[in-house]
């Protein structure tokens, strides 16, 4: 069993938790967004781990995405909420949220969370295959 555990048999995993947990953050910072879209001087927050994700497959040096996955380093792919433009905003009030923008994103963010519990899902029946 222990051979098994040091395989890269949770590489997939491992990454496609780490984009669970910036979407479910990122889920977090939108419904804020939405939270505030009133409130005056609030500034748009934001989360962003497709970056972090292609920086961090950048570092690894591998030509083929398995090598690149077993070798990308956890920590790059931590992601945590910035604010998005804060000089900047249409209203008087200076808040640059706008409601619709938000809505939409919300929408495009619960889908990806989706995709990405659904390959999670789909890995541990891998596995589950691969053992039976």
């Amino acid at each position: 069993m222990s051979t098994f555990l040091n395989t890269n048999a949770f590489d997939y995993i491992n990454v496609l938790d780490k984009a669970a947990d910036a979407s479910w953050l990122r889920n977090e910072a939108i419904a804020n967004n939405i939270a505030n879209v009133d409130t005056p001087y609030y500034k748009r927050q934001d989360v962003n781990f497709e970056d972090a994700m292609s920086q961090a497959l950048k570092w690894t040096h591998f030509a083929d995405l398995d090598s690149q996955v077993h070798n990308v380093s956890m920590r790059r792919l931590s992601v945590s909420t910035y604010t998005d433009i804060p000089s900047w905003s249409y209203r008087v009030d200076d808040n640059n949220v706008d409601i619709d923008t938000e809505n939409a994103e919300l929408a495009a963010n619960q889908i990806k969370y989706n995709g990405i519990t659904n390959g999670i899902r789909a890995e541990f029946q891998n596995l589950r295959t691969v053992i039976k």
